[in-house]
């Protein structure tokens, strides 16, 4: 039986926030613990999308990144991070895989729909905005990844990862590309400070990992809450209160938690009360990851090393799946 392989990345247009450390580092923290190979790609191509115009941030943001990832406890003798663009093969497979993909089925993927509108592309949507699905169907199977950790609106991309994946397969009478499957976050998306559906580093409504901690108690004594709750003895709405969500997310005393909820509800609690308890309990998660950040600051020659020697061990990989798909296809042209 084979073994598993995890796939997962981020794109590096600015710093992490604590959304996606619900959503996706403190998965990828239990996944460490479970000895399965594990590709975290920092995923400067895609950021390239639509930033290709501030070439700096994504340069810049590509550190950071890695950082953030070392700090929060990321272990790189368990996983292997890298950077997309020095991995050229993921290059060659999308351009391989484009040859079997319609610009009509590109255009109905629901989450490329989604994302077009939210940033009213229209008909300047850059090609290769347009052609995330397929790169990223070559960033997972390059590495053969079999698990994918995603958000629920990732869906639609690993559903036409697979349909690549067996219509190459099919039609060139291989099994050298995997499909493969998601594994959905148990949490779920984090709203912004100020009660927004999403955290965006373009508003600032987030709360950063690297964030110092007069920072983030300004911040989280400014959240929005319930616009209802005007009094401390009024009943106030958990549901749709950001200060309810980040604590689901985070206070690991659930049922002190569930009491604290309850009590909000039928009145007597006040929002500030609330916001301090949601301080202590941000501040005890952040702290160590503050710190150890402040050690990495200080190792970015030794940090960039890794980050090349581990884009080297990636492309290795990358290699061997290309050979096998250009052996299948015919691509092979030593014995002409």
């Amino acid at each position: 039986m084979e073994k598993d392989i995890i796939l997962s990345g981020d794109r590096p247009s600015g710093r992490l926030h604590i959304g996606h450390y619900a959503g996706s580092l403190a998965k990828r923290l239990e996944l460490q613990q479970m000895n399965i190979p594990m590709y975290i790609m920092i995923a400067d191509m895609q950021a390239l999308t639509d930033h290709a115009e501030d070439g700096t941030l994504v340069r810049d943001s590509v550190m950071e990144l890695a950082i953030d990832y070392l700090a929060i406890g990321l272990d790189p003798e368990k996983c292997t991070i890298f950077i997309q663009s020095a991995v050229p093969q993921l290059c060659e497979l999308t351009m391989l895989y484009m040859n079997f993909v319609t610009l009509a089925r590109l255009k109905r993927n629901p989450t490329v729909k989604n994302e077009m509108q939210q940033r009213n592309f229209g008909d300047t949507v850059p090609s290769g905005f347009l052609n995330y699905p397929v790169s990223q169907t070559a960033d997972i199977t390059a590495f053969k990844a079999t698990l994918i950790p995603v958000g629920e609106d990732q869906l639609p991309m690993i559903e036409q990862c697979n349909e690549i994946v067996r219509h190459v397969n099919h039609l060139y009478k291989t099994d050298c590309l995997k499909e493969c499957k998601a594994m959905l976050s148990q949490v779920s998306r984090l709203p912004g400070t100020d009660g927004n559906l999403k955290m965006s580093k373009s508003v600032g409504n987030c709360i950063y990992l690297s964030d110092d901690e007069k920072t983030v108690k300004t911040k989280i004594m400014g959240m929005f809450t319930d616009p209802g709750h005007l009094r401390v003895e009024d009943p106030g709405k958990v549901e749709g209160n950001p200060v309810f969500a980040y604590l689901r997310a985070f206070d690991p005393d659930k049922e002190a938690l569930a009491e604290m909820e309850a009590h909000y509800q039928r009145g007597g609690l006040g929002d500030v009360k609330v916001k301090k308890h949601l301080n202590e309990v941000m501040q005890t998660l952040l702290e160590p990851i503050r710190e150890r950040r402040a050690e990495l600051e200080e190792k970015r020659p030794q940090i960039r090393e890794l980050l090349l020697s581990h884009s080297e061990k990636a492309a290795a990989a990358a290699a061997e799946t290309l050979a096998e798909l250009k052996e299948a296809m015919g691509l092979n042209y030593r014995n002409i």
